[in-house]
């Protein structure tokens, strides 16, 4: 699913533009690190499963890092399948967001990846 993100980042949302990915941060690794169509900072993690409180609030330590770090307000994003009963609640209460994305869809990008042309390539970067 990182692979995918990295690879189509408009999956995720428009404009987002990925600047690292397994960064170390004091509680762990951020699966995706990089910025919105408005220069903010945003911070992704990515889950293959529903989405339950866990992730929610593994996702919450990391933006605490990552704000005392650079001292900026940062957007957090948990991406998966689906949300587990109350994680909802909570990714409203920490003012954090979800997008819904399954293993399935992004293994078809990365196939559509594998089989694009050169010229669909060209065509898009022009």
């Amino acid at each position: 699913m990182k692979d995918a993100l990295l690879s189509r980042p408009e999956m995720l949302e428009p404009r987002f533009k990925p600047i690292d990915y397994e960064r170390k941060v004091e509680p762990g690794f951020v699966d995706i690190y990089g910025v919105d169509k408005d220069r903010k900072l945003v911070v992704v993690e990515i889950k293959r499963n529903p989405i339950g409180r866990d992730a929610v609030l593994q996702l919450n330590r990391y933006l605490e890092a990552i704000r005392k770090e650079t001292g900026q307000f940062v957007r957090g994003i948990v991406v998966g399948p689906s949300l587990r009963k109350g994680a909802h609640i909570l990714l409203t209460t920490l003012n954090l967001e979800f997008k819904q994305l399954s293993p399935k869809k992004c293994f078809e990008a990365l196939q559509a990846r594998k089989t694009r042309k050169l010229s669909e390539f060209l065509e898009s970067e022009a």
